[in-house]
Formats: C-alpha cells, structure tokens, sequence
C-alpha cells in the first residue's frame, strides 16, 4: 500500500512531461495514488468501463459528476425518493449554484418528458431507492434519454457492478457508493464514478472543448484533469486497500444477505405488528416483475417496513438485541434505523411524506448473521411496539 502524499522523478524533464500530460505518472496523492489505481482498475475490469475515478464517498461522486456536467442555469431530471442527503445536495447546495433539480416520479415516463427541456443535462436516478425500495424501468429510462439526447446517470449503490451490468441496461454514468457493499464490512468511506464513454459530449456547452480533444472520453478527462483535483474529494489510499480486498468476497457476501433479506422480508410480512414490508423481492411487492428483470430473484439486502406509529418503531428499536442501530447500509452486520428522525430529520413533516418517508417507517440493511438469529430477534421485539 502507497500511504504517501508525493512522488519522486529522476529528472525536472520527466516531472514536467508528467504535468504536461506526455508521460504516465503518479504526481501528489489528491489526483492519484497506486492504491487507488489498483482498486479503480479491478473496477474497471468488472464493469467494462472506459474509465474510473474512486473519490472519498458516494456523496463526492455525486456533486463531482454533476459540477463536471453543469453550469449554472442548467437542471437536472431526478426522482422525488431519492436518499436524503443527495435530496439535500441537489436541492440545497445544487441550487446555490444555480443548477436546478426537477423532482418528478420516475415511474411516469410522461412526467419524466414533460420535465426535459433544453437545459436538461442529465436524468439522475437510484436503481432501488433507499428507503423505499422503488424500482425504476431502466431501459424505459435509457430510451427516453437518448431520445431527449441527454445523460443517464444511475446511482447503482443498491446493485451490486457483479450483478447488475450498466452499460448492458443504457446508463451512461454510473456512481456507487462504495462505502456499502464493496467496502463489506463498514471498514471504509468512498465513492466511484463509472463512465463508460456511450455519450455524445460534444452536445454539452460546458464539456464541448473537451470533447474536441477527447471525443467520448471528454466526462472523464475533465473529471480527473479538472473538477476532481480541483475539489480534493480524493479517497484514501488505506480505504482503497481495504475496498480492494472487499471486492474479492463481495459476490459471496451479497448472495449470503440477500437470500436472507427475502426470508426475513417475508417473516415480517406475515407479522401482526407490520402494516406494510417494502421489499421487491416479495411476490407482493409492486416492483417485483421489473426488479426480477433486472435483478433477479434475491434484488437487494435493503429493506423497509412499516409499524403503527413512531412510538412503535422506537419502543421495538430499543427492545433489540442482536441487530445494530446503525446508519450504513449493505454491511456485514444487520443494521437498522429510523429514517425520519434521523436521515430526514431536517426535513418538514410536509417534505418527509412529499418524499414518502413518514414517521411508521424503520429501515433494515441485512447482513451475513444467521438469518434464524436476525428473525429471533425481530420477532421478541416487536411484540412490544403492539404494546405501545
């Protein structure tokens, strides 16, 4: 592992040529580093990219990628569920900027058209929202994308690059927050910009010069060479190697939690304190023909329910044993939290249901414990939500 900030050169003609560009070659850590490499590069290998850039987190990746994509007075078409801080990012911080985030709902194609105009650079979407659990068509997504000729960008973070091919499915850029599964464990904070070069950038005012020096690779040079560097999102050289060594049991992790998510999905459907279970692996879920389209039959490790009140949740959250009130998602262990009172918890009452997260909600991230043990636990502590 190179925990290093600076790197040598034999000569001062060989460190220009480097910051020319004429020669390969790793300069200072913010805008590379041969950990990092190695890990965007087993990356690139398994997704088939032109190109990929690892950055500190899932959120750096998102504003990184839309900095390089816009310029003030230009919006984005996004979904109304996204996951609450990259609502926040792309309707707070976007905005002071000037670029606009349309909320729509992505499952109305109709309304997805009529929110495209000339300005529109990009549809941003989460192919499984979290919390929700919502499941879009993307190739309905992908064909009105190109016909509107403007981006597609999947948040793939929910969808393991082993199991679900992006390019295959017409997304253009593809962001994951590799914190999750990849990292496995909760070792680690990072992001991943996955561009696969299937996009005329030559139409986009702000990458058009690029696109003269760089054709279909013009996102990804101004990524690297600019707007990364630039803004110093730069993923550690240490996360690097630790997500680097979760890549190499995440199929085996994810077959392991997702199995048990659908068991535990469907226990929980069966459970007189639960109103309702989002999951699109159930038979019963809304989304469960397009997710086994896309996904297969075991879509996800993240699922949400819903108890009778906020009191509930709380009362059956504190009566836990094995589980982990915990905010990340897709780990090793079971983790569970309350959305509303804390992801959400700057939003009004009026915003979190126009987001469709209200105070019933609990959401549950499974892991690789003994699914038997997971369901033991649920089961003596919801018995004292009914209570309340």
């Amino acid at each position: 592992m190179y925990a290093n900030g600076a790197y040598g050169f034999e000569t001062a003609e060989d460190m220009e040529r480097a910051f020319k560009g004429e020669a390969a070659a790793h300069m200072y850590s913010r805008s590379s580093n041969p950990t990092v490499e190695n890990l965007e590069l087993r990356v690139k290998a398994v997704t088939g990219a032109s190109g990929v850039l690892a950055l500190s987190s899932g959120m750096a990746a998102i504003h990184t990628t839309i900095l390089t994509l816009c310029d003030a007075g230009d919006n984005i078409v996004t979904s109304n569920h996204l996951f609450g801080n990259s609502w926040s990012l792309f309707a707070s911080t976007l905005a002071s900027v000037g670029i606009q985030a349309r909320f729509v709902n992505l499952l109305n194609m109709d309304e997805v058209r009529k929110n495209i105009d000339t300005r529109t650079r990009a549809i941003f979407f989460e192919t499984i929202t979290n919390p929700h659990t919502e499941v879009v068509d993307v190739m309905s997504l992908s064909k009105l994308a190109k016909e509107k000729q403007v981006l597609l960008i999947g948040d793939t973070t929910m969808s393991p690059l082993h199991l679900f091919r992006a390019r295959e499915w017409g997304i253009n850029i593809e962001i994951i927050s590799s914190s999750k599964i990849i990292s496995g464990g909760g070792t680690s904070i990072g992001g991943l910009v996955i561009d696969y070069a299937s996009f005329d950038y030559s139409s986009l005012p702000k990458l058009r010069e690029f696109s003269r020096k760089f054709g279909p690779y013009a996102f990804y040079a101004k990524l690297r060479k600019e707007v990364f560097r630039n803004t110093g999102s730069c993923m550690s050289p240490f996360n690097a190697y630790l997500q680097s060594l979760g890549l190499e049991s995440l199929p085996l992790r994810f077959e392991r939690s997702a199995s048990s998510a659908l068991a535990v999905a469907q226990f929980l459907e069966a459970h007189p304190a639960v109103t309702s279970v989002n999951y699109p692996g159930l038979k019963s879920s809304p989304f469960n023909a397009i997710a086994t389209k896309q996904f297969g039959e075991k879509p996800t490790s993240l699922l949400s329910f819903n108890l009778k009140s906020r009191e509930a949740c709380f009362s059956f959250l504190n009566n836990l044993k094995l589980l982990k009130i915990a905010t990340n998602l897709m780990d090793n262990r079971t983790l569970i939290m309350h959305p509303g009172s804390t992801i959400y918890v700057e939003y009004t009452q009026e915003q979190r249901m126009m987001m469709d997260v209200p105070d019933t909600l609990i959401r549950l991230s499974v892991g690789i414990e003994e699914v038997d043990d997971l369901v033991e636990d649920l089961s003596q502590a919801l018995p004292h939500g009914l209570q309340e």
